[in-house]
């Protein structure tokens, strides 16, 4: 499939057919030389247990009166079913649509790009043995069976790394930046709900990898070790049949003197092993009945990390994302009663304006990645109360 990566705003980088970030080159040049070693890179067990995703298309149509395109002058309509496959393309009509990817819907509480993430991930450190795993975050810390990661207070990273490792039988450990606040809500309540949270005064979380370093060594104890996800990354390129799979695993209620593995996470789950689910959900939108690989596609991203868009995070914070503008809520509020697509003012409300706007002046179809985020709002309802006072 020929595309475009598009981060929601233009200051970043467009990635163009399937380019990576050159802090991911050196590591998977060597096994994306052609289709069929690209093919290879699928032959492994994931979290995941199937690729898909449900895909919304939103027909839009301009109100009259408008001198500009902004969300005030578009009025949405969700198209049941969507118009996908082959005929996608040869159905022509005066009405602008864009397709929306609605990773959101993945798991209740993990978000989409994070899901993606750990779908390679999480099955490579637990097929080599990871009693624990530190993972470093933007937002917060995990320990699998022992995971860590970092980052601060309503960190979606943290909050989907210690659901992650919950459900798959892993402990995590939350080191969170900063004070715990009063009310304790949102991502930082789901994190404090699956995992152990410590918060760290900001002096120390401003040296991340000494910090994360350290809390792994006293997790693994006397005997331990301490391992990060790209030391074990050549192992995991191999033909799926051809690797040993019977790691003996710790088992520290029966065999309480085995020495643990620790394994470290980078910040945003920002490894090379996790562009594989990514990669894997691209692999599954190019099939003939969905988006297929002939007609040119301009994907609109909302996640917040570079492994998902190049850049994305820097361009968020130099640009002001992250605060909350007049009418925005009530413009969520309007998208989720026309189509039941539910965004947030901070990360998917950009996306969709983006892809709004696009739709009206491309001619290639649109698809927007909705990674999730909404559980982020109840933080944003503490902090911006009279946004949130609306009428019924």
């Amino acid at each position: 499939m020929g595309f475009q990566i598009l981060p929601r705003n233009s200051v970043f980088s467009t990635v163009k057919n399937g380019s990576f970030p050159n802090t991911y080159q050196d590591v998977l040049k060597h096994y994306l030389v052609n289709d069929e070693s690209v093919y290879k890179l699928f032959d492994r067990r994931w979290a995941l247990s199937c690729p898909d995703a449900k895909i919304n298309q939103i027909m839009t149509s301009s109100r009259k009166g408008g001198e500009s395109i902004i969300s005030e002058t578009i009025s949405y309509q969700n198209i049941i079913p969507p118009c996908l496959g082959e005929g996608m393309f040869e159905k022509k009509n005066d009405s602008s649509s864009f397709y929306v990817v609605r990773d959101d819907l993945l798991h209740p509480l993990v978000n989409g790009n994070k899901s993606r993430k750990l779908d390679a991930l999480l099955p490579v450190l637990e097929d080599n043995a990871v009693t624990g795993v530190v993972s470093l975050c933007q937002h917060s810390i995990s320990l699998c069976q022992n995971l860590v990661t970092c980052g601060g207070c309503q960190s979606a990273h943290a909050a989907a790394v210690a659901v992650s490792c919950a459900e798959r039988g892993l402990k995590a450990h939350i080191l969170l930046r900063g004070e715990e606040p009063e009310t304790v809500t949102g991502y930082n309540l789901v994190s404090k709900l699956y995992s152990d949270v410590v918060y760290v005064p900001r002096s120390v979380y401003a040296k991340r990898e000494e910090m994360l370093a350290k809390h792994a060594e006293s997790i693994a104890g006397a005997g331990g070790s301490i391992m990060w996800p790209n030391d074990v990354m050549e192992a995991s390129f191999k033909p799926y049949e051809s690797r040993a799979h019977n790691f003996p695993r710790a088992d520290p209620i029966n065999c309480p003197e085995k020495p643990k593995k620790v394994a470290i996470i980078n910040e945003g789950a920002g490894d090379a092993i996790a562009l594989l689910g990514v990669m894997r959900l691209i692999k599954y939108l190019s099939q003939k009945h969905l988006f297929g690989k002939e007609q040119t596609m301009k994907i609109v991203v909302d996640a917040g990390t570079g492994t998902t868009a190049v850049g994305l995070a820097l361009g968020a914070l130099s640009l002001g994302f992250g605060n909350i503008l007049k009418g925005e809520v009530e413009e969520c509020r309007r998208i989720a009663q026309e189509t039941g697509v539910l965004v947030d003012p901070i990360y998917t409300l950009a996306a969709w304006d983006l892809a709004t706007q696009l739709s009206q002046v491309q001619d290639a179809k649109i698809v927007m990645l909705h990674t999730g985020g909404t559980l982020g709002m109840f933080g944003l309802a503490q902090r911006y109360k009279s946004f949130f006072r609306m009428n019924a």
